[in-house]
C-alpha cells in the first residue's frame, strides 16, 4: 500500500487527465460512504444525468468498482486500459489503486459522463481519488479505523478524512464527534469551503423491515414526505439525509436540475439503479440470510441497532474480521442479537485467524464453533439453521464476498485492497 498522489497523478497524466473532463461529487467517510455514494449516483441517474460511480473495495468482480449508470465497465475496456497504462506502471511503481483509479477516470471521460460519484478508497487526503476537484465533497462519519495509516486519534483521522475539502467547494457532513467536527470546521475556514452539517428529523416513521423504510424526514428545514429508502436500517436514513443535502448542493454550484420525482425514485430502487448490494442485504428468504459489510465497530453498533428496530434477534452469526478491527466492541455487539456464533477467516493477509476470535465471544456468554474458511462457515451455518433462520453473515467485505460467491456457485479471488 502506497499513499501520495504522485503516482495517481502521473498515471492521470499519461492518460490525458480524463479527471478534469465530468463533475464529481467526492465521498469519504468511516462508514456509510459507500451507500451514500450509491444514493447520490441512483437520484442523479433517476433525474437523467449519465451518472459515473467509483467505489471500493468490490465484492464478487473487479467490474463492480466502475460503473456508469449501473452498467459496470466491460472487461475489454480494463484491459485495453491497463495494457495503456502498463509502461508507466512498471516505471513508476503505480499501485493496484491508483490503476484501477485512473482506469475508471479514463471510463468516466471516454464515455462522456455527465457527473461521476467518487468514493475514497482508504482516508482522504492522500487517497488516490483526490486529484478530482468536485463539485461537492461530502464526509459520511468519522471513527477509529486504520489506525495504523490514518492516526491513533479521532482528530488524526479526521484530519486525513478532511483531506477532501477544496478551496470554495460545499462540504456536507454527517460527522457528530464534537472533536472530529472542529477540524472539518477548521479545514473549511481555510479552504473558504461552506459547511453543510447535516440537521434531520424524522417526522414520522412509516414502516421498517429488512425491504427498506418509508419515512417522513426532515432535512435541513425541507420535508420530504413519504419517503421511501430500499436500503434497510435506521443508518441508512442517515445516509439518505447525506445524500439530498449533496444533491442540493450540487444543484446550486453545478446546476443539475433534480426534481422531486428523480429523489424519491433514486432512493426507492438505489440498489437496482446502481448494483449496490451487500448493505444489510436479504440473500435468502428460506432460510432468512443476511448479509452486510460492517467491517468496524461503529457500523456493528449500526447494524445491530438497525436489525433491533425491524424486530430481528436470535441470529445464527457468520463472522470473520481484519486484523485492525475492534474487535472486542464488534462482538460485544453482535452477542446482543446471537444466539449462535460461527468464526470464519477469510482468505486474504489481513484475516485475523478465526481461533484468535473464540475469546471474545466465549466472554459474552457463547461457546463459538470455529468453522475455517468461510465456505465451511456457510455450509455449517445452513445444516444448523435448516429452513429456519435468521443467518447473518458479516464483519468484513471479504468474508461477505467469499460467502455470496459460495452461495452462488462462483469463483472467488481474494484481493487485498
Amino acid at each position: 500500500m502506497k499513499f501520495g498522489l504522485l503516482g495517481i497523478r502521473s498515471l492521470c497524466a499519461e492518460l490525458g487527465n480524463p479527471h478534469k473532463s465530468f463533475t464529481a461529487v467526492h465521498v469519504a467517510g468511516s462508514n456509510g460512504k459507500g451507500s451514500t455514494a450509491a444514493m447520490i449516483a441512483a437520484i442523479l441517474r433517476s433525474a437523467g444525468f449519465k451518472t459515473g460511480l467509483y467505489t471500493s473495495p468490490h465484492l464478487l468482480d473487479y467490474s463492480e468498482r466502475i460503473r456508469i449508470n449501473g452498467v459496470p465497465i466491460r472487461r475489454r475496456e480494463v484491459i485495453d486500459s491497463a495494457n495503456e497504462l502498463a509502461p508507466i506502471v512498471r516505471k513508476t511503481g503505480a499501485t493496484f489503486f491508483e490503476t484501477t483509479t485512473a482506469i475508471a477516470f479514463k471510463h468516466f471521460a471516454d464515455f462522456a459522463v455527465d457527473v461521476a460519484v467518487v468514493e475514497t478508497g482508504l482516508g482522504g487526503r492522500l487517497d488516490s481519488t483526490n486529484i478530482v476537484y468536485p463539485a461537492v465533497t461530502v464526509i459520511t462519519t468519522i471513527s477509529r479505523e486504520h489506525t495504523d495509516i490514518l492516526g491513533k486519534t479521532l482528530s488524526e483521522i479526521a484530519y486525513e478524512k478532511a483531506g477532501i475539502i477544496k478551496t470554495g467547494v460545499a462540504c456536507v457532513t454527517g460527522v457528530r464527534s464534537a472533536t472530529a467536527l472542529q477540524i472539518i470546521k477548521e479545514h473549511c475556514r481555510r479552504k473558504r469551503a461552506p459547511l453543510v452539517p447535516l440537521a434531520m428529523r424524522e417526522a414520522g416513521l412509516r414502516e421498517m423491515s429488512v425491504d427498506g423504510t418509508r419515512v417522513d424526514l426532515s432535512v435541513n428545514g425541507e420535508i420530504y414526505s413519504d419517503l421511501k429508502i430500499s436500503l434497510a436500517g435506521c443508518f441508512q436514513v442517515c445516509n439518505a439525509g447525506l445524500s439530498l443535502l449533496a444533491i442540493r448542493e450540487l444543484s446550486r454550484k453545478a446546476s443539475f436540475e433534480v426534481t422531486d420525482e428523480a429523489v424519491r425514485e433514486g432512493l426507492a430502487r438505489t440498489q437496482e439503479l446502481t448494483g449496490l448490494h451487500s448493505r444489510l442485504s436479504v440473500i435468502s428468504r428460506d432460510p432468512l440470510i443476511i448479509a452486510d459489510v460492517a467491517h468496524n465497530a461503529e457500523a456493528t453498533q449500526g447494524l445491530v441497532k438497525a436489525l433491533h428496530s425491524i424486530g430481528i434477534t436470535g441470529i445464527s452469526l457468520v463472522f470473520g474480521v481484519m486484523r485492525d478491527k475492534n474487535v472486542r466492541t464488534m462482538s460485544r455487539e453482535l452477542l446482543k442479537i446471537a444466539k449462535r456464533v460461527i468464526l470464519v477467516q477469510p482468505r486474504t493477509q489481513r484475516a485475523r485467524s478465526a481461533l484468535e476470535l473464540v475469546q471474545f465471544f466465549k466472554q459474552g456468554g457463547i461457546e463459538p464453533i470455529v468453522a475455517g474458511p468461510v465456505s465451511n462457515g456457510v455450509d455449517l451455518v445452513k445444516e444448523l439453521e435448516g429452513r429456519e433462520g435468521p443467518i447473518l453473515i458479516t464483519g468484513s467485505h471479504f468474508v461477505v464476498a467469499e460467502a455470496l460467491a459460495h452461495i452462488r456457485g462462483r469463483k472467488y479471488l481474494t484481493i487485498d485492497q
